[in-house]
């Protein structure tokens, strides 16, 4: 059985009412643009870490 088979028709009804305003509605939401700087640029894509190479077995920092 249905969730609907169990409710009347003017349940069904407020119920459809309901659900049709929550969709109409979009959900404003201020958008806000962040302005990074050129290093937190960088640090975002890694720039700054320590690489590593392998030597003989061994993890060494360059």
């Amino acid at each position: 059985m249905e969730f609907a088979d169990h409710l009347s028709k003017s349940d069904i009804q407020q119920f459809n009412q309901l659900r049709r305003g929550k969709q109409n509605k979009p959900e404003s939401k201020p958008k806000r643009k962040e302005e990074l700087s050129f290093k937190d640029v960088e640090e975002l894509m890694g720039m700054d870490r320590d690489t590593y190479k392998k030597v003989r077995g061994r993890v060494r920092g360059k």
